[in-house]
């Protein structure tokens, strides 16, 4: 299995199935702290910071990989934390592009 940092994701218009629970288990091994929901529809991490221009400095570089990736997550913002959650709407569920971005999100960690 590829390294989910470094491929990039699929354009996704929908007419796909969402990734199956078995699917979603053997991606999550990437991607060991982000949490999938209870109907397998989003995955979701919490980030936190030491300050307000840290966490919008996280918050950008997000931004970033969403638009390099053409995959944009939701995000919730307060002082020191981001929570992002991951889905693929178009098909109200998880797609591996999900998985893609958030392992380019973990790798801004080990930068």
């Amino acid at each position: 299995m590829s390294e989910l940092h470094t491929i990039r994701c699929v354009a996704c218009e929908g007419g796909m199935p969402p990734l199956t629970h078995d699917e979603i288990n053997q991606l999550l091994i990437q991607v060991k702290q982000w949490q999938v929901s209870a109907d397998n529809k989003q995955i979701s991490r919490r980030f936190t910071f030491k300050n307000f221009y840290k966490t919008m400095a996280f918050v950008n570089a997000i931004a970033w990989i969403a638009n390099q990736e053409n995959h944009h997550p939701d995000l919730e913002v307060g002082f020191n934390y981001c929570l992002v959650h991951y889905s693929t709407h178009a098909i109200n569920g998880l797609t591996k592009n999900d998985f893609i971005c958030a392992a380019k999100i973990d790798a801004l960690e080990a930068n």
